[in-house]
């Protein structure tokens, strides 16, 4: 078990990185090439995932909100109480513990097989920065692929949770739809896209900063895998309850 020194250590060393890809920024033009490739691996690469997941999402949410409902208030409120929990909480906190999985892992992974085979040496040796030329466009595209993800996962999710409601709990399309658009407020959509940007800011973080500090061959791989999605999925919890009180 860590002590809290190394902790408060290990987050001054995150908080360098961030640091460091932020000055990195000003490159993003002759690095264009690199950031569009993560966009597309973060972003096309997640989406088949992330839309089977969203949509199974809102049809346990369509089933729990009417198990809620029942004996409290009619049924012809489960648009607005399903729509408003997709796009407040669900989709924007699904979708990062799905990109935290399928990518934070897999950019600590990737980094730190580079790091044990001294391929990340071969490029500072080279006079290739690694911050500039491996951290900020995975930070980037992560930071702008999230809240498009998470988009497109709310907008499948409230879809789920529309067939769920109008063939299995007796809920018409105009009654759905109209408790929807009675209840909805752009607010919530725009606080759920802000979360993501954080989302993707943390994991995208934490997946370099385990990565570049890989050690040990194989096992040493394995283990900032593991330890990658586990600091990421904790973080967007945690970050999730800070912005809801920040937020709302």
């Amino acid at each position: 078990m860590k002590k809290p020194a190394d902790i408060v250590s290990e987050f001054g060393e995150i908080s360098i990185l961030f640091y460091k890809i932020i000055l990195s920024l000003k490159k993003v033009i002759k690095n264009r090439r690199q950031v569009l490739f993560q966009m597309e691996h973060i972003g096309v690469g997640s989406l088949p995932l992330v839309l089977i997941i969203a949509v199974f999402t809102g049809a346990v949410a369509a089933w729990q909100a009417a198990y809620q409902l029942k004996g409290i208030a009619p049924l012809s409120f489960l648009g607005a109480a399903t729509s408003r929990a997709i796009i407040t909480e669900l989709g924007p906190v699904l979708t990062g513990i799905v990109i935290a999985g399928r990518v934070g892992a897999s950019i600590a992974a990737e980094l730190g097989t580079m790091k044990v085979t001294e391929q990340i040496d071969a490029l500072e040796s080279m006079a290739i920065s690694p911050i500039r030329f491996l951290a900020m466009p995975r930070f980037l595209a992560a930071v702008v692929m999230l809240p498009i993800l998470a988009l497109f996962a709310s907008f499948i999710a409230v879809f789920g949770a529309f067939v769920v409601s109008n063939y299995f709990l007796g809920v018409s399309s105009a009654v759905f739809f109209q408790s929807v658009k009675q209840y909805f407020l752009l607010y919530d959509l725009f606080t759920g896209l802000i979360k993501t940007v954080f989302f993707g800011g943390v994991t995208a973080l934490i997946g370099v900063h385990n990565g570049l500090r890989t050690s040990g061959g194989a096992e040493g791989v394995g283990n900032s895998t593991i330890r990658s999605f586990v600091l990421s999925a904790a973080s967007i919890l945690i970050l999730d309850y800070v912005l809801w009180m920040l937020l709302f």
